[in-house]
């Protein structure tokens, strides 16, 4: 059983998200900048279904398969998060999954 996200109270906890194109069912692209943008699309649609958005977003964990692509997660991180960025943890995903480069996951308050 798999929950995108689960409203606790004021929290909202979205599960880990790749890069996965929801419309297609396939990756997004190839590069670290293409799945962390889809990344962070498909946590907004969870936030969103749940009644926040990512200003309400206060930790993202971010699981890289290979930790090289940090600078690059990095700067498309950066575009959502220009100002008075949420808490952030980084660290490499344990899973093999064919393709995937990211995973990542948020909580938001809404209080």
């Amino acid at each position: 059983m798999y929950s995108q996200g689960v409203k606790a109270g004021p929290f909202v906890y979205v599960s880990g998200t790749t890069g996965i194109d929801v419309a297609t069912g396939q990756l997004a692209g190839p590069t670290i900048g293409d799945q962390v943008r889809q990344s962070l699309t498909n946590c907004e649609a969870v936030l969103h279904a749940a009644g926040a958005t990512l200003d309400d977003v206060v930790e993202v964990g971010v699981l890289l398969t290979d930790p090289e692509d940090f600078a690059g997660m990095n700067e498309e991180y950066g575009r959502w998060f220009p100002q008075d960025p949420p808490t952030r943890y980084a660290a490499k995903l344990g899973a093999v999954i064919p393709g995937v480069l990211v995973s990542i996951r948020m909580t938001a308050f809404l209080g």
